[in-house]
């Protein structure tokens, strides 16, 4: 068997691939999406330092709970730059993706300090996981 794919995989990729081999219930109750939002919470753990997913709260950065669907800068009790808050956006699959990919190109001026999230499946367990919030 060849493993050279598993050993160009990024750490948090392994991190939810693993999580996925390892909670083979995931298979046998739950459908590819929730295996899927199941590794995107492994994925998700580069963004809980500053983010939360209690609606009732925001950490460093606003809480994401809900955040698929909503108008960018719009969480109560938050304090964002004008710039995303005049963005326009609303955080779509399309415009999420591109926002972990390099939040700095597509709304210049935020405040966010930059994670990239460049691998499309990590970005897929991530939105899956975030649309799970909802």
């Amino acid at each position: 068997m060849n493993n050279r794919w598993i050993a160009a995989l990024s750490p948090s990729a392994l991190v939810a691939l693993t999580a996925l081999v390892a909670s083979p219930a995931l298979y046998a109750e739950g459908s590819d999406q929730e295996a899927m939002a199941a590794a995107g919470a492994a994925v998700f753990h580069q963004c809980e330092a500053c983010h939360t997913l209690d609606p009732a709260k925001n950490g460093f950065g606003p809480n994401l709970h809900g955040v698929v669907g909503r108008e960018a800068g719009t969480v109560p009790r938050f304090a964002y730059s004008d710039a995303l808050k005049n963005s326009g956006l609303t955080w779509n699959e399309e415009n999420l993706r591109k926002w972990v990919a390099d939040n700095e190109a597509l709304v210049p001026g935020t405040r966010m300090r930059h994670v990239s999230v460049t691998d499309p499946v990590e970005q897929d367990y991530l939105i899956a996981f975030l649309k799970s919030l909802n």
